[in-house]
């Protein structure tokens, strides 16, 4: 048997349909939701990252198309998650993992498959390089090639960089999606997490124009005095 095949065998023996039922629900699978024809197994994440663990260095490029091909959402984060490990482990392989992902963004096409993975690969092999290909998937029509960008700068601000993630934020104050929204918020917040007095001037020249959700995500950290005062208006 293939580590391909053992690998699905194992995702299926973690199965839990009742998890699974909820998890359809939660990522908004029915039709013509944002991840509608989602498919789920039921299986928590810790699970899959001890799976990641034990198969990155097992499962090959082919592999992995395969399983980021399929319909099952698992299988699609387990190949993201060895994605992230091969990179961690093997500094030559670092260009290749980061072409492969780029390759594949139609098929990371979830909330949390960016959110895990964006940073960890394409938010890190950028640190030290030209980030224009960020600004190229911001201008996507696609939410998720827009998000990738957006969540990929959280590399950026742990390192207290945050010049990217502000001119995203800019560019994306008018995308009409609540889980773009969500994400330049949650960004900002970190930006404010690390430099409050960034954030502060980024929304005194855009608070009045940004959308709800992103603002409240934004000052989430924010007193309670100063929360009312930003969103008063």
């Amino acid at each position: 048997m293939s580590s391909l095949q053992n690998l699905r065998k194992e995702l299926k023996s973690l199965a839990n349909p009742e998890k699974a039922k909820i998890l359809q629900g939660f990522f908004k699978t029915g039709q013509g939701q944002y991840g509608e024809g989602d498919v789920f197994l039921g299986i928590v994440v810790p699970e899959q990252r001890k799976l990641a663990k034990k198969y990155w260095n097992l499962i090959g490029p082919q592999d992995l198309q395969i399983l980021l091909n399929s319909e099952v959402h698992e299988e699609r984060l387990i190949a993201l998650l060895i994605l992230v490990k091969k990179y961690e482990n093997s500094e030559i392989a670092r260009q290749l993992v980061f072409d492969f992902y780029l390759e594949n963004t139609k098929n990371i096409n979830n909330w949390d498959l960016v959110d895990l993975s964006a940073p960890n690969i394409v938010g890190k092999f950028l640190l030290d390089k030209k980030r224009d290909v960020l600004y190229d998937l911001v201008k996507s029509s696609n939410l998720w090639d827009k998000r990738i960008s957006i969540i990929s700068t959280f590399s950026f601000i742990r390192e207290k960089d945050f010049e990217d993630t502000l001119r995203i934020s800019e560019i994306l104050l008018k995308d009409e999606h609540d889980l773009i929204h969500k994400a330049v918020g949650w960004m900002l917040r970190e930006v404010g997490k690390r430099d409050v007095n960034v954030l502060e001037d980024f929304l005194k020249k855009h608070y009045k124009n940004m959308p709800r959700t992103m603002l409240r995500y934004a000052i989430e950290k924010f007193d309670e005095k100063k929360r009312k005062k930003y969103l008063a208006k």
